[in-house]
């Protein structure tokens, strides 16, 4: 059964799922629903239409579902939506979306969210991913699944970063950036691919070389991006971890607001 602690709020409407615990002071308010077995600490505010899945950890002065931070904002009913197993550390704030896009802010699953970070309005966050102390994503923002943004990370505004990416701390992307690659610095610049990340995951040497491969095409062999895209989507052909590559390579250059990648 929900065990809430006795200065815990909690409106009529909210759907709690079993075994669900909130902390002292905790305000659930509006039309949320919480899975079973999530942990709720003390000081949070969950409001809106939100969803949270099952089995997350929220500690404490979090936000989330609450009005968004974007003036064309008149209070539409729109949602935050987070599945199972997060992580979400102190101060983290989640705001709804507009109805310019989804309508919907979205976290997926097994993700670990740090203090103080933020999810801005229409962000979507895939799976697996590890943001470090006060990342911060603007709106629109997506990220790949296995993404790790190092702390003080800043995502401008319509950028999207691939799976398996790893930005260092203090990185500012404004643009693009592939699946698999490094990024570090203020603009941010490619540094190689994610190795050792991808030697976790269970990748094979022959297929880190061939992403090696596809990253020397892609940032140091001084094609135009066109040119590399059509070789990368040959090579792709035999060797199929590049298809994430090149499918992302596709869709951002058929993206109606083009922000370029990160070359």
């Amino acid at each position: 059964m929900t065990q809430a602690h006795p200065t815990a709020i909690i409106d009529k409407r909210a759907r709690l799922g079993a075994n669900v615990t909130v902390g002292p002071y905790t305000i659930i308010d509006g039309d949320v629903e919480i899975g079973e077995g999530t942990t709720i600490g003390a000081h949070n505010v969950i409001t809106g239409h939100t969803r949270i899945g099952r089995e997350n950890r929220i500690f404490h002065f979090c936000s989330i579902g609450e009005a968004n931070q974007d003036k064309k904002y008149k209070g539409e009913p729109t949602r935050v939506e987070i599945g199972d197993r997060n992580t979400i550390r102190e101060y983290v704030s989640i705001n709804r979306g507009t109805v310019q896009e989804q309508g919907v802010t979205s976290l997926g699953n097994d993700n670990w969210i740090m203090g103080y970070c933020h999810v801005a309005h229409d962000c979507v966050v895939g799976n697996h991913t590890v943001f470090a102390n006060n990342a911060t994503l603007a709106g629109h923002v997506t990220i790949g699944d296995w993404a790790i943004l190092g702390g003080f990370v800043g995502v401008h505004q319509f950028v999207k970063v691939g799976a398996h990416v790893m930005a260092g701390i203090s990185s500012v992307v404004t643009q693009d950036v592939p699946p698999f690659v490094m990024i570090a610095g203020n603009p941010c610049t490619p540094f190689g691919i994610n190795a050792e990340g991808l030697k976790r995951r269970g990748f094979t040497p022959e297929q880190i070389r061939n992403l090696r491969n596809a990253y020397r095409t892609l940032f140091r062999s001084k094609l135009k991006l066109e040119a590399a895209m059509a070789e990368l989507k040959q090579r792709a052909d035999e060797q199929p971890e590049l298809a994430p590559l090149v499918q992302f390579l596709h869709e951002t250059s058929a993206r109606r607001l083009r922000v370029g990648i990160v070359r």
